[in-house]
């Protein structure tokens, strides 16, 4: 079998075209390489090298062992890069700041795949609101955050990398006994006489400018509510409407009716937010490859 080291001898034997050189470079002795080029050439029954008044240079058996030892070296440095990922996912923890109906509706499922790979990472949910989650993460005391382009309006990023996620829909949730709980989509202006169920932000009524020009006036709050499981019980009781993000639908419980406002209100864009490079933790890479392939496995359905 071949042994590493003598094809690292033998590739740097090959690149400075010299043996002295080569040595120096590899901080070796001169006989030190020979030595090896020696035992290389008896592993493979050939010589590999031919020597001369101007240095040395390959055989053709020698280049194409050189080829190959090439692709060798780029696959063992590729295996060590993924060794030293896992072993930096190996423990430690992840600090994740989410908004409520991201925790209701992703945040779950994004835990137990991450947790399934990478059982040792210690995970953590983190609460306080967006912008608590931003402070949080600039002070190095949040790993990352889910947040929604409504947070986003007057923050700066410094030291901060923001990453495009999905679009979130923005559905009107009635309850299920409604006049205008049928399927299809609705216009705004059907709801004008509605009571309004107002929400913690981001999981609110949203930009009220868009709102009110739909409604063509204010629309009426009659209750506010910042728990999202009470904003959804509190319509389900027929106690008004609200808008719900498409992002939560499989977390709803029952007695409410969906329909879209085919739109005619503006969705949002649902980001994740890190630290710049230099300051994430070992496991934020492969957090973040799984949240990836959870958000694909949504634009699918």
């Amino acid at each position: 079998m071949l042994d590493v080291p003598h094809l690292r001898v033998l590739l740097a034997v090959a690149q400075h075209r010299s043996i002295s050189a080569a040595a120096h470079a590899l901080s070796y002795s001169q006989s030190a390489v020979s030595r090896r080029i020696t035992a290389l050439e008896h592993d493979v029954g050939t010589p590999l090298l031919l020597r001369g008044s101007r240095g040395v240079r390959p055989t053709p058996a020698g280049e194409a062992l050189i080829e190959h030892a090439r692709v060798i070296m780029r696959q063992l440095a590729l295996a060590e890069e993924r060794v030293r990922e896992l072993a930096g996912t190996a423990g430690g923890r992840l600090r994740l700041g989410a908004f409520a109906s991201a925790n209701a509706g992703i945040v779950p499922e994004l835990f137990s795949r991450f947790s399934r790979r990478y059982p040792a990472v210690r995970l953590s949910l983190c609460g306080g609101g967006p912008a608590d989650h931003l402070a949080a993460l600039r002070a190095g005391e949040l790993d990352l955050a889910l947040v929604t382009e409504w947070d986003l309006a007057g923050e700066r990023f410094d030291g901060l990398s923001l990453l495009r996620l999905l679009t979130d829909e923005q559905l009107v949730a009635l309850p299920a006994g409604h006049r205008l709980a049928g399927p299809g989509p609705i216009g705004l202006s059907e709801l004008r006489e509605e009571t309004w169920i107002e929400g913690a932000h981001p999981d609110c009524l949203g930009p009220l400018r868009e709102l009110c020009l739909g409604l063509g006036f204010e629309p009426r709050v009659g209750l506010c509510c910042d728990d999202w499981y009470g904003k959804q019980r509190m319509v389900a009781a027929g106690m008004g409407i609200g808008l719900f993000p498409a992002l939560a639908v499989p977390s709803l419980g029952p007695g409410l009716a969906l329909r879209s406002l085919d739109g005619q209100f503006p969705p949002r864009d649902v980001y994740l937010v890190l630290p710049d490079r230099d300051s994430r933790a070992p496991a934020t890479g492969p957090l973040t490859a799984v949240l990836l392939e959870l958000v694909t496995g949504l634009q699918d359905r």
